[in-house]
């Protein structure tokens, strides 16, 4: 099925003559992959420095993972809007301007005095961040080739997959050699050089539209996501029932209603078009990106307490651990397009979705307190390779559902369900792993005092931090929170497991037949008529 898109012409790459070649390709590809990594490195980055910024603002552990959480928040709020003006605007100096506001708020954050000013930072941050991260891949799907494009595609997906990891790698060797602070230099390192590549290399396009931008749509999208992301960031810590967390719901519930009412009374003037939805790429698509990054945020949220609390590791050698998945990933992004165009995409990402979902089963299987890392390593280079080959295939689902003149939108609906995912794996995951945790740790408190129990029944941390004060049962009491995380673990594992389970089944016999892009009618060739308009499905 195909749905019918609004007349649009797309204005030519400017300041190119013509098709860009080889080596412009490769230069925009470059520079779109380091300002994209800029904005992931940021969103995991703080997290190794959230003691740091305690001590040194005086500040509780809510405002920390405020400011912690309020760039991921803005950031995932202002996407689809962002995106969209982008493709209005000019995709060129939306980017330059994004990278511009984005350096000069990371250089706030490191030098801000007070708790106060970094959070004003980390909001600004977030806009722009919203600013660059749709441009990045709006720019590919605008600009290559489509025989190029799957590959291109395949190297954003590798940078947005595993630059997460390879962000926290490098924040924590910065936290331990020099100081947090020093966390924001990367960043703005990595705008600097951007900036420059963007200025030089990077085309200009944009959309001609007859129609005025959809201003109701965009801010009711920006509350639904609001609403939403509060939800999944502040339900664990305020708890799922406290009044402020079923207000955010509603609000977000109901907005995300009148977005889809508006949406489908704009028709052809919408922001986005939720009739594409229809269509197999897009719906198989956005389920499948949703699934397997919030099963790869969930395991973050699992793996780093496991390599710290029950291995002991230090923050720097946890995420040197986390690498070997990270790596696996980047590489099989880049091998899914050619996988792809052999086997096909739904095949692709049939695959993807099996490997990840027998990477889980294998953690859940193996891993074991004497087993160590080695008891999970077999499953980690499983759930990297599975993710690499799924998340590409189903990103060129997405944006090949909508027309090139309107990537920005299609690059955003594809950010916007990775943040989703993302807040969601967190919150379901490590929910699911506390729990089980403590059903499992009162069975083994007998004989520990009961302030000490109550403590430790608090999370493996605080297991181990009270342990000394139990004398002779300090080591009774860290063994039992060591295998009782592990049970935890394993619960955990195995409802993902099974969540991946039904999303193979989804993507076997829903996913994509075809991943070719979606001309307008002025992209066509003359005498192509709306037959040959292809979309993903």
């Amino acid at each position: 099925m195909s749905i019918n898109q609004p007349r649009r012409t797309t204005a030519a790459p400017a300041g190119t003559g013509g098709a860009p070649d080889a080596r412009q390709l490769r230069a925009i590809l470059i520079t779109v992959s380091i300002a994209l990594m800029a904005v992931i490195a940021s969103v995991s980055g703080l997290n190794v420095a959230q003691t740091h910024m305690a001590v040194e603002f005086g500040a509780s552990q809510t405002t920390v993972l405020w400011i912690i959480n309020i760039y991921t928040l803005t950031l995932a709020a202002l996407l689809l809007p962002l995106g969209a003006m982008g493709d209005r605007l000019g995709r060129k100096p939306m980017l330059i301007t994004g990278l511009v506001i984005f350096g000069a708020a990371s250089v706030v954050a490191g030098l801000a005095p007070s708790a106060g000013v970094i959070i004003a930072a980390r909001v600004a941050a977030g806009i722009s961040a919203a600013m660059i991260m749709p441009i990045t891949l709006a720019v590919i799907t605008a600009t290559f080739p489509e025989e190029k494009r799957g590959k291109a595609i395949g190297v954003w997906t590798g940078v947005a997959g595993g630059g997460g990891i390879l962000g926290m790698f490098l924040s924590a060797l910065l936290v331990d050699v020099a100081d947090w602070r020093w966390l924001f230099v990367l960043p703005v390192a990595l705008v600097v050089v951007a900036l420059a590549m963007t200025v030089k290399s990077v085309p200009n396009s944009r959309e001609r539209s007859a129609h005025s931008f959809d201003t109701i749509g965009a801010l009711v999208s920006t509350i639904a996501v609001i609403g939403l992301i509060f939800v999944l960031q502040e339900g664990p810590e305020r708890g799922w029932t406290a009044p402020v967390t079923l207000v955010s719901l509603a609000v977000g519930v109901v907005a995300a209603l009148a977005f889809v009412a508006w949406e489908l009374h704009r028709r052809d003037a919408s922001l986005l078009d939720v009739r594409l939805f229809r269509e197999r790429g897009l719906a198989s698509g956005s389920i499948t990106l949703l699934v397997v990054f919030g099963v790869q945020a969930g395991i973050a949220v699992v793996l780093f307490p496991f390599f710290q609390a029950v291995l002991g590791w230090s923050g720097l050698l946890s995420t040197v651990a986390m690498m070997p998945m990270a790596v696996m990933m980047m590489m099989a992004s880049g091998l899914a397009p050619k996988m792809a165009a052999k086997v096909g995409a739904r095949s692709t990402m049939t695959v993807g979705v099996a490997l990840a979902t027998l990477g889980l089963a294998l953690m859940a299987l193996f891993v074991s307190v004497d087993g160590g890392y080695l008891s999970i390593l077999a499953g980690m280079l499983a759930m990297g390779i599975g993710m690499g080959l799924s998340m590409t295939p189903s990103t060129e689902a997405i944006t090949s559902s909508l027309p090139r003149a309107k990537q920005g939108v299609a690059s955003a609906l594809n950010d916007v369900t990775r943040e989703f995912g993302t807040a969601l794996g967190v919150a379901m995951l490590g929910a699911l792993l506390a729990g089980g945790y403590r059903r499992a740790i009162d069975a083994r408190l007998d004989g520990i005092p009961t302030d000490a129990a109550d403590t430790a029944r608090e999370g493996i941390a605080n297991a181990i931090e009270v342990a000394p004060r139990t004398g002779s049962h300090a080591h009774d009491l860290i063994h039992a929170a060591q295998q009782s995380f592990v049970d935890g673990w394993q619960q955990a594992m195995w409802i993902g497991t099974a969540v991946m389970g039904l999303l193979l089944v989804h993507v076997a016999v829903r996913g994509p037949k075809n991943t070719a892009p979606v001309h307008t009618e002025e992209e066509t060739s003359p005498g192509a008529g709306a037959a040959e308009r292809v979309a993903a499905r």
